[in-house]
């Protein structure tokens, strides 16, 4: 199939297709006239790498879930330490936008949100504390 065949059964811009292949994600055959071809292999492949980033891997991780998906001889405690170091990121992120999250609310409630420029956002922006 071509790469909008692909694109079709994948859910994935032509674009992102290309790019996977340029960083040798997938390594589709080339017709004799030089066009892509994709299998059902490769459309497998790129619906797993699409769930993966879905997931929050990033390209290294996809590659190593790969690497491991193809290894029949794996440890399913490899897969569970990323998927588990995954999680550690999350919480991680979570709790940046929980702090951020409130960091604004009391910026927005210190404000009296009048027609007056005394502003204690702005100031908090500006470095002014004590305002």
């Amino acid at each position: 199939m071509n790469i909008g065949e692909a694109a079709d059964r994948t859910k994935l811009p032509p674009k992102t297709i290309r790019y996977y292949e340029e960083i040798d994600l997938v390594t589709p055959e080339r017709g004799s006239n030089g066009y892509r071809r994709y299998s059902d292999k490769d459309v497998h492949r790129l619906r797993f790498l699409q769930r993966a980033r879905s997931l929050g891997f990033s390209i290294e991780e996809c590659r190593l879930l790969l690497s491991l998906y193809k290894d029949e001889h794996r440890a399913s405690a490899d897969v569970k330490a990323l998927a588990l170091d995954k999680v550690a990121q999350v919480d991680r992120k979570i709790a940046d936008l929980q702090s951020l999250r409130s960091t604004l609310a009391t910026l927005a409630e210190k404000c009296h949100g009048d027609d007056k420029p005394d502003c204690p956002i702005i100031a908090d922006l500006a470095g002014e504390t004590g305002h």
